[in-house]
């Protein structure tokens, strides 16, 4: 799939819309120097071209009671039929797991776990991935303090067009 190309205006209002979700369409045109129509027009184009595929509110995981985030690394047994179907279906049932990769390296697959506390997590690795079909290694990362955590996209390194994007002609 080839990258849509965007002009300035359309990375301002999708930097806006990452840090602000909620924003007003009016404030949006506001904070970016557009009319309200514009913008609208804007923000429905480049929801229609699906560079916008859905809104949703960031979650507080401490304060919802999960003290415990890992990154695990899983490695297979990969002469099982269809070991990595089976492996994957079970995944996206499991909850604790917010993140799951297929990845290079030494390791199949990187997982992202929350739990709620270390006997949470310990439960959920032995009852659940452990037993899960074709698992043969199981190494886990717990996430002694986070630096950096940002789950958008840097839209001030996408490349951008020379001219107008998403419309033409707009103020």
């Amino acid at each position: 799939m080839n990258a849509i190309s965007l002009d300035a205006t359309d990375c301002r209002i999708l930097t806006v819309l990452q840090q602000e979700g909620r924003i007003s369409n009016l404030d949006l045109a506001e904070r970016i120097s557009l009319s309200p129509s514009a913008c609208l027009r804007r923000l429905r184009l480049l929801e229609e071209q699906g560079v916008i595929e859905h809104y949703r509110a960031c979650l507080n995981r401490e304060v919802l009671g999960f003290e415990l985030e890992a990154f695990v690394q899983v490695s297979m047994r990969n002469d099982q039929a269809n070991w990595h179907e089976r492996f994957a279906e079970a995944v996206r049932d499991w909850p604790e797991v917010v993140g799951a990769f297929v990845v290079t390296g030494e390791t199949h697959y990187l997982l992202r776990v929350l739990a709620h506390n270390l006997k949470h997590y310990s439960d959920f690795v032995l009852q659940r991935l452990y037993k899960a079909p074709g698992v043969m290694d199981i190494r886990s990362n717990i996430v002694l303090q986070t630096l950096k955590e940002d789950s958008g996209v840097p839209v001030s390194l996408v490349k951008k067009s020379g001219g107008h994007g998403a419309s033409h002609g707009e103020r």
